[in-house]
């Protein structure tokens, strides 16, 4: 099968952001020999090696670094010059694409931008979802939304959510176990640990952004899957450290409880990571997440920096 009609940038940006040969032609919808041909004459026109090829994962030389920036930057004009031109039309035009994670991605990122390409049928929306943060100079993506801190000062974001984590636990386990009154009371508890390593244990941090710490924590229930932690807890299996943005709504209900209420625990604010000067069509993406947001998730939205 062949590739569709993509001109070498493009084609190339496609590469560097898909990570594989085989996820590239998997989202082509061609053979991963298509593929490798067509990166292969591209190199032969260019005289240069721009990937190092592995059976899992390709890696960009120096040169394919290079090409790979200067191609979004080219195209990048390209869309802006075209939705300039397009603004004696209604509405916005182009291309947005945004990474990020899967809980987060799944509960607000993809309804949002639904109803925003809903309001603006011209645009193109590429939405990618993935458990692993993603730098994005050279990939293609308009913007990552990932939670704070940032891990290099240097990157461009906007605040799209206030939020903070906080202990939850349901009613029938509170019932059942009484509420912990102090950090230290925890190792008492059953805690439901999200798994992130092959490790049974996890540290909760409480504290400031000025003066965190990390607790840990133990339990009988663990998980690599927030969703299936918090089902756990709303059974009452154990207390569970979740973000606002997750369990507001069962917290408005009464279906899960706070527990530490008077400890304060470091903001972990969502953030959308974006180039220095981003065009028309993310900016008004951008408002379109900010005000969403803080409609779909109002405990949160309202939450101040750091308590």
């Amino acid at each position: 099968m062949d590739l569709p009609d993509l001109d070498d940038l493009h084609f190339f940006t496609g590469i560097a952001a898909a990570g594989t040969l085989t996820e590239a032609a998997h989202q082509w919808g061609v053979s991963v020999s298509a593929v490798s041909k067509r990166l292969a004459r591209l190199e032969r026109r260019l005289g240069v090696r721009l990937v190092n090829r592995s059976t899992r994962r390709l890696t960009l030389t120096g040169e394919g670094h290079r090409y790979a920036e200067g191609a979004l930057a080219v195209l990048g004009r390209i869309d802006d010059l075209e939705d300039e031109i397009g603004r004696a039309r209604s509405g916005l035009h182009g291309r947005i694409a945004v990474h990020s994670s899967m809980g987060f991605g799944r509960a607000h990122v993809a309804p949002l931008l639904g109803t925003f390409e809903a309001r603006n049928p011209d645009l193109r929306i590429d939405l990618e979802l993935s458990h692993l943060p993603v730098h994005i100079g050279g990939t293609g993506y308009d913007f990552a939304v990932r939670t704070a801190p940032l891990p290099d000062s240097r990157m461009h974001a906007r605040l799209l959510l206030r939020n903070r984590r906080v202990v939850c636990a349901a009613p029938s386990y509170l019932d059942r176990r009484g509420a912990p009154r102090a950090v230290s009371e925890l190792a008492e508890h059953d805690c439901i640990v999200i798994r992130e390593n092959d490790t049974g244990y996890a540290h909760w941090r409480f504290g400031t952004d000025a003066d965190a710490a990390g607790v840990r924590v133990t339990g009988a229930m663990t998980c690599n899957d927030g969703e299936v932690a918090t089902a756990w807890c709303l059974a009452g299996r154990g207390l569970v450290m979740r973000s606002l943005w997750q369990v507001a709504p069962m917290l408005s209900t009464g279906e899960l409880v706070r527990v530490l209420p008077g400890v304060p625990t470091p903001s972990a604010d969502l953030l959308a990571v974006h180039d220095a000067a981003p065009p028309r069509r993310v900016v008004a993406a951008l408002d379109h997440l900010v005000a969403g947001l803080a409609e779909r998730v109002p405990q949160a939205a309202g939450l101040p920096a750091g308590t």
